[in-house]
């Protein structure tokens, strides 16, 4: 017999669908348990089918969000309407963003986020893709606490507008040129609306950028007006106040030239990530510091 679902609250919504907490129960009751569901209707079944077989050639791989089963859930939602369901691990911490918003990054949770971040594109890259849509909000946030401490993971996530290297994005369109989110856009790929690793080197260095400042890497209220600004080829602004690697680092992933970003292997070699000596994960410690509470905590627990 199949567990019993439960719905506990709204996630947010991903490139094709909605996402929800739900508590899975075995028929006998025991040992409850905590999963992200991604629901679509048929009209997103391709879109959640292609993300559901990206996501299965990266399991296993310790920086992609986990997918569960062998295949996507087919039913009918509340309203008697068919719906299709992918199963995914809980990020108890939310996202990057919702992090960023209840506290300061220092520079040591920066470098080591970035790392993470990194890692995940390694992976990415290896098999073959592209992720498109690199933002914090894409970037999940694994809390595991221990004793007066709580340390972060970070998973990269939502590959709805991932393509395949070297191939013509279907999201690119003359009159609309961005791959995924304008802000974290890259100026080549707003030209020709190819599917190149170095796009997603851009957009962590509009992240990074986020992470120091607080602000996105565009202050700007209209999507259209940055379109002119990247098919000139300028770059986001880096303050003269960040440490010296770390405006060399950004320097790197914003090159006007693409190749001369290198890869993310490459970039993990960076001055930038070797002048920390932290541990691979950021702990925090005392009560100052933590944000995240204890039913966050004891959910992540129960959706590993």
């Amino acid at each position: 017999m199949f567990p019993s679902m439960e719905f506990i609250k709204p996630l947010g919504k991903g490139s094709y669908g909605s996402v929800d907490l739900v508590r899975f129960t075995k028929p006998d009751g025991s040992n409850p348990y905590y999963q992200a569901v991604k629901t679509s209707y048929p009209q997103d079944f391709e879109s959640l089918l292609k993300e559901f077989q990206i996501l299965s050639k990266l399991r296993e791989c310790p920086r992609i969000v986990q997918t569960c089963g062998t295949s996507l859930s087919r039913g009918v939602n509340d309203y008697g309407i068919r719906v299709y369901r992918m199963v995914m691990e809980y990020a108890a911490g939310g996202s990057l963003t919702s992090l960023m918003e209840t506290r300061l990054l220092t520079d040591s949770m920066i470098r080591d986020f970035t790392r993470m971040i990194l890692e995940g594109l390694v992976s990415i890259h290896s098999h073959g893709y592209v992720h498109c849509d690199l933002k914090p909000e894409n970037i999940l946030v694994f809390p595991r606490t221990c004793e007066s401490s709580v340390s972060y993971e970070l998973k990269i996530s939502d590959f709805g507008m991932s393509t395949k290297v070297g191939e013509d994005s279907e999201f690119w369109e003359y009159d609309s040129p961005f791959l995924g989110t304008s802000l974290y856009m890259s100026p080549e790929s707003v030209q020709n609306g190819i599917a190149e690793e170095a796009l997603d080197l851009w957009s962590l260095g509009c992240i990074v950028l986020e992470m120091y400042t607080g602000e996105p890497p565009w202050q700007l209220e209209d999507s259209k007006k940055l379109l002119p600004i990247l098919l000139n080829g300028n770059a986001p602004e880096i303050p003269e106040s960040l440490p010296w690697d770390t405006r060399q680092f950004l320097q790197t992933c914003f090159a006007g030239n693409p190749l001369e970003r290198g890869s993310a292997s490459e970039l993990l070699k960076h001055k930038f990530l070797q002048n920390d000596s932290n541990q691979k994960k950021v702990r925090n410690t005392g009560a100052g510091d933590e944000r995240t509470s204890v039913l966050d905590a004891i959910l992540f627990r129960f959706s590993n």
